[in-house]
């Protein structure tokens, strides 16, 4: 074998299949993050060059079974901590679960003045749509039900909720005018793409059960070097900032909820 063979033969193996997938990762996330996660991933690229991360947006229920079905996911990002808790305890995860943030329902609408708005005012005759991401499977849409239960709103509005198949399609049915308001999530109302458009107002979070939000790398990642720099960068300072930016409260900010 000629010393050029050799080489080609040492390169390639330096790059084998094995090499590259060390390199790739597939995230699954809550939709709440999508403008916030995006800007993670970009500010994680500047430091870690020639990665290749793929990020898919969704319900956190629907990923969540995706996962039990073996969906090829390194990392999950949850809008509800007890999602990943479920799947760590089905032995589906290579970490422990971490907490990331706290989410937060508001009020928003294009066409009304949500500032002024409270869940109780919902059932006026002349909102005739209102749009919430689904409670069978995305959180927000839960603890949406929840707010509107314990303000004793839920059986008067039911009949006009739009559900979302998650909280960006939610947000979404607002703005295309399919809904004249949505309980959506605060961190898409702060995103460079609503920021400006309509008016909102927080939901009281005493309303409902906390959207604590974790993540965990799955077991299909046990040995992806990449996600774990890629969790370890979660809980750096300057990505708690730019999520506290986004809305979103820091786990140690949960302790006296």
């Amino acid at each position: 074998m000629n010393i050029a063979k050799i080489f080609v033969l040492t390169i390639l193996a330096a790059i084998s299949p094995g090499s590259l997938a060390a390199e790739k990762l597939m995230i699954a996330a809550a939709s709440d993050l999508k403008f916030c996660l995006d800007e993670i991933v970009t500010s994680f690229r500047q430091t870690h060059a020639g990665t290749d991360i793929d990020v898919i947006y969704g319900s956190s229920g629907n990923f969540k079974t995706q996962i039990e079905q073996g969906a090829p996911y390194d990392l999950y990002f949850s809008a509800d901590i007890a999602f990943p808790r479920e799947l760590a305890k089905a032995g589906l995860v290579s970490s422990e679960v971490q907490p990331y943030a706290i989410g937060r329902l508001v009020l928003w609408s294009l066409t009304l003045d949500a500032s002024a708005l409270h869940l109780s005012d919902l059932a006026r005759a002349d909102i005739s749509k209102i749009a919430i991401a689904n409670p069978q499977h995305a959180p927000y849409g839960k603890r949406a039900e929840e707010a509107l239960r314990a303000s004793g709103t839920w059986e008067k509005v039911e009949p006009k909720l739009v559900l979302g198949e998650n909280i960006a399609q939610t947000a979404q049915f607002v703005q295309s005018g399919n809904a004249q308001v949505g309980i959506i999530a605060l961190s898409l109302v702060l995103s460079p793409e609503l920021a400006g458009k309509g008016s909102y107002s927080l939901v009281p979070d005493s309303l409902h059960q906390p959207l604590e939000q974790g993540f965990v790398i799955t077991q299909r990642a046990s040995s992806n070097a990449l996600a774990k720099k890629f969790a370890d960068y979660i809980g750096q300072p300057a990505t708690r900032q730019l999520m506290a930016r986004y809305g979103f409260a820091l786990p140690v900010a949960a302790i006296g909820h």
